[in-house]
């Protein structure tokens, strides 16, 4: 709840410094007073907009500071500070702090630490809650409103969120896989061909070197084959080189016994044969892998220029070929393996479908169950407060699916019709300001039980009503503040008499400056502005009984 206000230099404050309590706090005075420099200062440490005008003349820098204490930081608090790196210890007070300059300029701070304006808009929600005859947010915003119904009924939408989150997982998977598959199936054809093209030659590892070797011997070949056969002609026959020297060494063998030198000559003629035997055998070797067949040339030719010429379609290198087949048949396996898989995401997207659709209608029929119950509790509220005539009703109107979330597949808004016999329409469309307010007070009654911000502001609910009306929302002011702290912007002097503790807002001038006060009243304060309220400028004797029965009422 809020402890302390803190205010300087906010247009006519000067310094300013309010300490508040649990239950019913009153703020009443003069019109024009300043009580909407009050909220406007309040505002400022909740993240509102920072308007130049509020600085006041003649000062560089206006500031104002908030003290909150919880006796358990709300869950969604604690997480929002903890995200900002903020610590906040058990029983330590949550102070928040904004500065504002004459050029607009402001900043703001969490328990002394620099923080963005955003973070305290996020934070407003768990700090204040505030009620005016004009107020576009809190129970007048349709955007709420399934929360509040949710929170009444005691849903805890966790579970629907996690079926939320996994229907939309398995959709996005069916998606990603749907368009791989499209993707995949349309270069399908393109694939079949380039893999036919590749199966027909059917190409090797290490294909090209091995044929380029044997593409440059048959070359050679083709080069020596002439000399080659000169030398054929010439080594074979009788009257070849090798058959004279055999000659000669078997006409040597038959004499050489008859001389030591010849014995000599014929050991080298031996030789001479033997070396020329190995000459001629190199020579048929030489001829035989130098063999030129101009077929076989031209079959190795063709295949290496059908695999450079497929390899150079492909972008890749010969040898790689082989690989880029392999890829391709995969390729067209997974095509053939992606139906398969598509039929399992598209049974589990259905499954998580069914689970999310389910969970939906019981968190409808628990919905509308509540809104009965809401309705009739604010229909209970309503004659109190002169609303005889009006009706209430919640809501519950299912979302076309594109809308569908993690809350659910329902819109819920709160309608009223305020005459027998009219139309139900939303709270803004069709009720008055104080009529407005009186809803509002019912529903905050009606709702009370499930709690929301630390602190409850209404802002003149009580406008243009008075005596039984006025009473009857005092009364449910002072029940909706028993167990916690609200604090009320009242004219009217039945609220102001329910007040556990009363503030007075005054302005005085000493001529030249005008400055806005707020003071705490004590018994005797009380009874002289509740008097006041009563009687308007003279406070008359009767007015200060009438004071004193209110009071004593109270």
């Amino acid at each position: 709840m809020l402890t302390r206000l803190s205010i300087r230099n906010i247009v006519l404050i000067e310094a300013l410094d309010l300490t508040f309590g649990r239950g019913l706090g009153v703020l009443t005075g003069e019109t024009g007073a300043g009580k909407s420099i009050l909220l406007d200062a309040l505002g400022l440490v909740l993240g509102n907009r920072a308007d130049s005008g509020l600085v006041r003349g003649g000062t560089d820098k206006a500031s104002v500071s908030a003290s909150f204490e919880f006796a358990a930081l709300p869950q969604g608090l604690a997480e929002r500070l903890d995200d900002a790196d903020i610590e906040v210890e058990d029983g330590e007070p949550l102070i928040v702090r904004r500065q504002l300059r004459p050029d607009g300029k402001s900043k703001a701070f969490v328990n002394d630490q620099p923080v963005s304006v955003g973070l305290l808009r996020e934070m407003a929600g768990f700090l204040v809650e505030l009620h005016g005859q004009h107020d576009d947010r809190g129970l007048v915003n349709p955007r709420g409103h399934r929360t509040l119904l949710d929170r009444f009924a005691g849903v805890d939408g966790a579970q629907l969120a996690a079926a939320w989150r996994a229907w939309r997982s398995a959709d996005e998977a069916l998606g990603e896989a749907r368009l791989a598959v499209e993707t995949a199936k349309a270069d399908q054809d393109l694939l079949l061909a380039h893999l036919a093209e590749l199966t027909a030659l059917e190409p090797q590892a290490g294909e090209e070197a091995r044929l380029a070797a044997a593409r440059t011997d048959m070359q050679k070949g083709e080069k020596l084959s002439g000399d080659l056969e000169e030398l054929r002609h010439l080594w074979e026959g009788s009257d070849s080189p090798l058959a004279s020297l055999r000659v000669a060494a078997r006409r040597l063998d038959r004499i050489a016994p008859e001389h030591p030198l010849l014995a000599e000559a014929l050991g080298a003629l031996d030789r001479a044969v033997i070396e020329a035997g190995e000459a001629e055998e190199k020579l048929q070797a030489a001829a035989e892998a130098l063999v030129h067949d101009p077929a076989a040339l031209d079959a190795a030719e063709t295949r290496l220029f059908e695999l450079r010429a497929l390899a150079r379609k492909h972008r890749c290198e010969v040898d790689e070929l082989p690989e880029l087949m392999r890829t391709m048949r995969g390729q067209l396996d997974s095509i053939e393996g992606s139906e398969a898989q598509l039929d399992a995401l598209e049974a589990a997207a259905k499954e998580a479908g069914q689970r999310y659709r389910a969970e939906a209608q019981a968190l409808h029929d628990r919905r509308v169950a509540a809104a009965l119950r809401l309705d009739e509790g604010v229909a209970r509220e309503l004659a109190p407060l002169k609303l005889d005539a009006a009706r209430f009703r919640t809501a519950v109107t299912p979302l076309p699916e594109d809308k569908w979330g993690a809350g659910g597949t329902d819109a819920v808004e709160f309608l009223i019709a305020t005459n027998p016999g009219a139309d139900f329409a939303p709270l803004t469309k069709i009720a008055s300001g104080g009529e407005l307010s009186r809803f509002i007070l019912a529903l905050k009654v009606a709702l009370a039980e499930q709690g929301g911000a630390a602190t409850v502001i209404f802002d003149e609910i009580d406008r243009g009503v008075g005596g039984a009306v006025a009473s009857a929302i005092g009364e449910r002011l002072a029940r909706l503040s028993a167990d916690g702290q609200l604090l009320a912007v009242t004219h009217s002097p039945q609220v102001a008499a329910r007040g556990r503790m009363h503030y007075m807002i005054a302005k005085s001038s000493d001529g030249t400056v005008t400055k806005t006060g707020v003071a705490l009243l004590d018994e005797g304060g009380r009874q002289e502005e509740i008097a006041r309220m009563l009687s308007g400028a003279e406070v008359t004797p009767e007015a200060r009984a009438q004071a004193d029965r209110l009071l004593e009422g109270a």
